[in-house]
Parts: C-alpha cells; structure tokens; sequence
C-alpha cells in the first residue's frame, strides 16, 4: 500500500520533509478495524509530532490522525462494525497514522460516518470533535443537555479547529453564552457564523474587552491556543469556583497559585488519552462520534471543513502543513485518498 511520512524532522521548505513508500497492508486482530482511507483531515498535532523527530528513523514513521474510510476486515473480537461500513475516526497517537491507503485502528475510538457530508466534510471532524466534546463535557463538566444554559464561557482560539466545533456543542447542546476570541474580520465572521454570541480579540486585553462586554468575569474558560500568553488573563476572567480546561502544553511553569484564592479547578484534555492507556471508559469515543453523527445528520452541528488541498500526495501534504504552520487557517484543512 502506498504511504507518506518522514524520517527526520524537516521543515516544509526542505525537499525532503515527506517521503512516499510502499508498506504491506496491515492484518486486523482482536479489536482492530482495517480501513480502505478515502480522506484525511490534517491538525496541529500532525506538525508538532513532525518537529518532535530528534534523529533519523530507520523505518519511516507514518502521520496523520483524522480519517474517513470503509471497513475492509474486522479483527476476531470486533463486535461494533461490520465489512463495509463507512466510518470516522482520530486513532491513536501511539499507532502509525493515517496517511496511507489502509489503517488499522481500534473499533472502540470510530464512529458511524455522518451520512449528510461528504468524506471530506467527515474527514475533516473527528480530532476536533472528540477534543472539544471531552473538554465541555468531560473536563468542564458542562451539561450537554441545556442543564448549564444561561452560563459563559470564553473560548480561547474559536477560529482553529478545535474552536469552531467547540463554538457550535457550547451553543448548540450547553445553550451557553459563547464569547470566542479571533483576531481578524473573516475570523471574526467564522466564529459569528458557528454560533459565537460576542467575539473579542486575543491579541488585545481580553479582560478589558470582556468588561466592556459587560461580563466581569465568566463561569467556563477553554484555552485553545497559547496557555503561556494567556495565562494572567485566565486568571482574572474566571469566576471564583470558576472552571478552566486548557489543551495546549505549556513551555514555562504555569503559576497555579494565581488560582488559589478563586479555588479554581484547572484541567488538562488530551483526545488520545483514551487510546494511549485504553482506559476503561476508551469506547466512550465511539459513543461520542456516533451521537456527533446524528448531530450532523440532523443539521444540528455543521462541518468546519474549509479547504480541500488535493489528493494525498507528498506535495499536497507538505502545502497542508505549511498551511497550518502559518497560523492563518480558519476551520479544517483536508485531502481525499487515491
């Protein structure tokens, strides 16, 4: 099967970032689903792990963690798919990625294939999706049934990925007060359209901006975009006994003591936890795609796909990792799978 990787890392302006290599095709066992990949999404994940590669590999190490595809074999103890059913998935950062023509992942972490968007549309949620649902849901402990409507957050990055989706699960399923922060028009415009009720820009004093929206401080903060920076900020917009859900690692000390006094609960989220230590609660992955499925299906929640970068190619995947690493990208970037 053909696949693309890298053996060191390499910048995107390097001939060489990215190789094509033939590989056998994967077997299926106990819990694996082997899939024929018809799309793939592209995410920060993906060039963070391409730049963490500190020597040369002697086997090429496969990227890529957002898929749409069939299932062409089940493994002995698969007991959620069937051959041909139509799936999406991240898969696990522990295992080779799914740039390549087939993947085996474990059926416990892919979900039915929403049935209203194309595969490329579907390709380019799953990452995403699960990140911000275990964030509001799961970290944050807001209610996805309408049980915390009225209450605010700040979303931190609503333009990215994880922000566009996360926008819409806030407004649509928690019913809360979304104010996103987005630092261009067409940003701005983006996070508007996906639900966000007040927008305020993160290059700029998010508390003085959040005061004069009238809120001196907010019951929910999700920081999807550098904790360091915003740290302080956080810190004064929360509410005492206030939540806090971060996803980006931190490159210095955080200072938890600014916390204390508000007795304020900071989490971490990470969607591949689940996969990386097969938790016993890991199928709730499968659970969460699958109810994501009908959301979509029900016009509820709308795919943040933007751009289309081609087919599956070296090229293609260089210019789609050049595209993220500019900062600039709204939504979701995403490729189909010859």
């Amino acid at each position: 099967m053909k696949a693309i990787g890298i053996y060191e890392a390499q910048s995107t302006d390097h001939p060489e970032v990215f190789h094509e290599v033939e590989l056998p095709v994967p077997s299926a066992s106990g819990r694996d689903l082997l899939i024929k990949v018809r799309a793939v999404g592209v995410n920060p994940v993906d060039t963070k792990v391409r730049k963490s590669v500190t020597d040369r590999l002697e086997e090429i190490k496969v990227l890529g963690w957002d898929a749409v595809g069939v299932v062409e074999v089940v493994g002995s103890e698969v007991s959620l798919f069937e051959v041909g059913d139509e799936v999406y998935y991240a898969g696990s950062i522990t295992r080779s990625g799914c740039n390549s023509e087939y993947h085996l992942v474990d059926e416990r972490i892919v979900g039915r294939k929403p049935q209203s968007l194309s595969d490329l549309e579907a390709a380019a949620m799953p990452l995403t999706t699960i990140t911000a649902w275990e964030a509001l849901f799961e970290r944050l402990l807001i209610s996805s049934s309408g049980e915390s409507e009225g209450q605010s957050i700040v979303i931190i990055g609503g333009a990215g990925g994880v922000g566009s989706i996360a926008i819409q699960l806030a407004k649509q399923l928690a019913k809360l007060k979304v104010i996103a922060t987005a630092s261009r028009k067409d940003t701005v415009d983006w996070c508007k359209q996906m639900g966000a009720d007040e927008c305020i820009n993160h290059h700029e004093d998010l508390v003085a901006q959040l005061k004069s929206l009238g809120h001196e401080t907010v019951d929910y903060v999700l920081c999807l975009n550098s904790t360091d920076s915003h740290w302080d900020a956080i810190a004064q917009m929360i509410k005492p006994q206030g939540k806090i859900c971060t996803i980006v690692e931190n490159s210095h000390p955080l200072d938890q003591s600014v916390l204390k006094n508000k007795s304020t609960t900071h989490v971490w989220e990470l969607m591949f936890t689940k996969a990386m230590y097969e938790t016993d609660d890991m199928q709730s992955q499968h659970d969460l795609l699958n109810q994501a499925a009908d959301l979509f299906d029900q016009g509820i929640l709308k795919t943040t796909f933007t751009q289309e970068i081609g087919v599956l190619s070296v090229e293609n995947l260089t210019k789609a990792h050049a595209q993220l690493e500019s900062g600039s990208t709204i939504g979701k970037v995403a490729m189909t799978v010859s």
